[in-house]
């Protein structure tokens, strides 16, 4: 297992000992108040600890070598996950609006709102931290799971804040009613957040290419360092996770040897794995009459 694979499995398992420890105080907060408000935003950690646990699981998958069953790897475990964390997301918000229904028709006000709204941010502030440390952690290694993680985790942060600030308006007002309004403004608000944690999780099981900047970048190191070839067309990328696969058709004179085109794909696959990490890459040579002028012209 590569250092960088080692972090990540690090990154996911303090992951989870965070939501633990938020879930924690939170819940403290809920019983000290008994604010439905609050209640909502401990159940929402709930799958913040239930995101990192699958996130930890499929990271770990991820990291696998490619066998006989998968030949292409365990990379879209990633995705799979990605998929359930949004689903128990958007359980999770269902289970808020029937408490946050039954609490509008027989409204409260919360006990002992100082203390519970600051525990309620400290738990909030660790999520900031976190949250962060996670997105960017993510995006630098392409984990599609811990970035995932980290954007519920900031959606969290967010509902929260929003949480205090109401719980807040209902200390100075004594308006009951407002404490059930604000847990279904949180439902609502992690509604949103499940179905964007799965619409970009299909779009990576369905094979999407990469994005238009990283293609760019792909022909123009093709382009560049082909010399000898006539042109590439037919170019394929797609993204599993971490990983980009890269695919085209190279064409080349019919008289050139085995060995001459096999030099000039070594060269353009080593220029790939410098532009592009973690990359896997298919090369298909063909003979000058199978050129399309359609593709890259080497310069």
């Amino acid at each position: 297992m590569t250092t960088t694979a080692k972090r990540t499995l690090t990154v996911a398992a303090v992951s989870l000992v965070v939501g633990l420890v938020v879930l924690g105080l939170k819940v403290l907060a809920w019983r000290i108040t008994g604010s439905v408000a609050l209640y909502s935003d401990a159940l929402e950690s709930i799958v913040n600890v239930v995101t990192a646990l699958v996130a930890l699981v499929a990271v770990w998958l991820a990291q696998k070598p490619a066998d006989a069953a998968l030949p292409y790897g365990y990379h879209k475990a990633e995705y799979f996950s990605a998929v359930i964390v949004g689903v128990m997301i958007i359980v999770a918000a269902i289970l808020i609006v029937r408490e946050a229904v039954l609490g509008f028709i027989a409204p409260e006000l919360p006990d002992a709102p100082i203390q519970g709204m600051a525990i309620s941010v400290v738990a909030t502030a660790i999520n900031v931290v976190w949250a962060l440390v996670l997105i960017r952690y993510g995006r630098r290694v392409r984990s599609v799971s811990l970035e995932a993680d980290g954007k519920h985790l900031m959606t969290d942060v967010v509902s929260t804040a929003g949480v205090l600030v109401g719980l807040a308006l209902v200390y100075l007002t004594g308006w009951a009613p407002l404490d059930s309004i604000l847990a279904g403004l949180v439902a609502l608000n992690i509604l949103w957040s499940g179905w964007s944690v799965i619409r970009d999780s299909v779009g990576g099981l369905m094979d999407v290419a990469v994005p238009k900047d990283i293609q760019a970048t792909i022909r123009e190191v093709i382009a560049t360092n082909a010399e000898g070839a006539i042109e590439a067309h037919d170019i394929r990328t797609r993204q599993a996770g971490r990983m980009t696969f890269i695919d085209f058709h190279l064409v080349v004179p019919g008289s050139m040897t085995v060995d001459a085109a096999h030099a000039i794909c070594d060269d353009i696959e080593a220029k790939l794995r410098e532009a592009v990490r973690e990359v896997q890459i298919t090369i298909h040579v063909e003979p000058e009459e199978k050129a399309k002028h359609a593709g890259i012209v080497v310069v």
